[in-house]
């Protein structure tokens, strides 16, 4: 299939009037350690600017003040503090983890704290740092069947063991069966394409290389985190939407843009998504 606006229209719906912040979804986004903090900023802008209603950054403690200067709306805290993560693991609908992790021991740590405390009936998502340090461990204990990949070729190629130049629809759905049952796969290329284990395929016919610059994954990572926060009932579609209105923003500012920044993406998603509301 492929996603277009018709996706988005029947996601993204008016706000019902008796609702909170709770009601929209609490995410926790985990990553931005030396020297890679813009990039958990970048994801936890778009994340709060797609509609997650609570969202808490765990990072380093150098990278907070940054990060609240940019977006005094997100909490953050300190990454190793292995008693508040596991807490707010536990009060979150949804986990991002990989932004500007990097592979220190102590992105180790955090990913391994993440795998054993996740629950049944949360969703996961893995980013970046955190899809190569899951691609050098033996055996994955996986805590949901929800869990969302979203990697660029080479990350794709390091955890599939799947050749770039291999990286096809058939060889995604045989190594997807590797992986808990609800797994989606957001393979990035200039295609991107999105996979489930039942069969459901969906690729982009937006975006460009304009979006060629960094911290453009980052920002796609917490447009996911924030629809999957408050769109709950079909993880796929909040997934596909997300990705296609990630590039199809993108592909609005390229008209007066040689280059897309990120930052410029995460500006533009409310109006995007009040107009989707509103439109028949």
């Amino acid at each position: 299939m492929m996603i277009d606006e018709k996706v988005l229209k029947n996601l993204i719906q008016p706000r019902p009037l008796k609702s909170h912040k709770g009601t929209f979804g609490r995410a926790l986004l985990i990553g931005g350690l030396y020297p890679y903090g813009g990039a958990i900023i970048m994801a936890a802008l778009a994340t709060v600017n797609s509609g997650a209603g609570l969202v808490t950054v765990a990072s380093a403690p150098a990278n907070i003040p940054a990060l609240h200067s940019h977006l005094p709306e997100a909490m953050a805290f300190d990454l190793a503090d292995q008693a508040l993560l596991t807490q707010q693991i536990h009060s979150s609908h949804v986990i991002l983890i990989g932004p500007g992790l990097g592979d220190s021991p102590l992105a180790q740590k955090g990913l391994d704290l993440v795998l054993s405390q996740v629950q049944a009936n949360q969703t996961l998502i893995i980013d970046g740092s955190a899809l190569d340090l899951l691609a050098k461990k033996d055996q994955i204990s996986w805590p949901t069947q929800k869990i969302v990949l979203t990697p660029h070729q080479k990350e794709w190629e390091r955890l599939s063991g799947i050749e770039i130049s291999q990286q096809n629809q058939e060889n995604a759905r045989e190594a997807l069966a590797h992986f808990p049952s609800q797994t989606i796969l957001v393979a990035k290329s200039h295609q991107t394409t999105i996979y489930d284990q039942t069969g459901q395929v969906a690729q982009l016919t937006v975006g460009g290389p304009y979006q060629a610059t960094g911290g453009m994954g980052d920002t796609l990572a917490g447009m996911i985190t924030g629809f999957v926060a408050q769109f709950r009932e079909d993880l796929f579609k909040s997934v596909a939407g997300a990705s296609y209105l990630h590039s199809a923003i993108a592909d609005d500012l390229a008209q007066d843009a040689y280059v897309v920044l990120p930052t410029r993406i995460s500006q533009e998603i409310p109006s995007w998504m009040k107009k989707m509301s509103e439109e028949d």
